[in-house]
């Protein structure tokens, strides 16, 4: 078994442990994952759920340990590439899991520890970086290439041919149509289709909706 200590105890460590729990349940025992347990500069997020495994203290005094891996299980991108940098100084080294009812392409290539939800879809020749958190549902459409330290968010879909800088995050339901290049650190608002070349730093968002009603 691998032993994994997850990054954070609230809800979004609470569903890697679901996943965690039904990827153990698919695997033959010696490639089960053992949570040895979590950290979390608040306690309070631990006792908020019934997590399988013991709090072990702070992210900010934890001793990196020489005989676990880790899971990001943080979802605020603000907090998600500072953490895992100063944990990969420490000598850190991150695991890597995939839901077993997402469909990955055996041509695809899924970086170091990369979290990959139940019913995501990764499509042929896709190349996904590391640290890259690919929720529930979301599907990444083949020849797509996605940098670093990206949160996508369920139910989103890249389309064929996007290209994803680094420190993105994708809103629910959001959407990109083929070719589409997206830079580094954007935030892409929930439910927003992007049609043309987003660069960095930007924030994309519907100002204004109408309802247009057919008689």
């Amino acid at each position: 078994m691998k032993k994994v200590i997850i990054i954070g105890a609230g809800g979004h460590s609470a569903e890697i442990t679901d996943y965690i729990t039904h990827y153990n349940n698919s695997v033959a025992p010696e490639l089960c994952f053992d949570v040895v347990g979590y950290i979390d500069d608040n306690k309070e997020n631990y006792d908020s759920y019934s997590l399988v495994s013991p709090y072990l203290g702070t992210i900010q005094d934890h001793e990196v340990s020489e005989e676990a891996e880790y899971i990001m299980g943080i979802a605020n991108i603000q907090f998600r590439r500072t953490i895992v940098e100063n944990f990969l100084q420490k000598g850190a080294k991150f695991a890597t899991l995939i839901h077993p009812s997402a469909i990955v392409s055996p041509s695809a290539i899924v970086g170091e520890g990369c979290v990959v939800a139940h019913n995501a879809s990764i499509g042929p020749k896709a190349i996904i970086g590391n640290f890259n958190m690919l929720n529930s549902r979301c599907t990444i459409g083949h020849d797509s290439t996605i940098g670093n330290f990206n949160f996508i968010g369920p139910q989103v879909v890249l389309s064929g041919f996007t290209k994803v800088g680094n420190n993105n995050m994708f809103g629910v339901n959001s959407a990109t149509i083929p070719t589409i290049e997206i830079g580094d650190n954007n935030t892409i608002a929930a439910g927003m289709i992007i049609t043309k070349t987003v660069k960095d730093n930007e924030t994309h968002f519907y100002r204004f909706k109408e309802k247009v009603v057919i008689t």
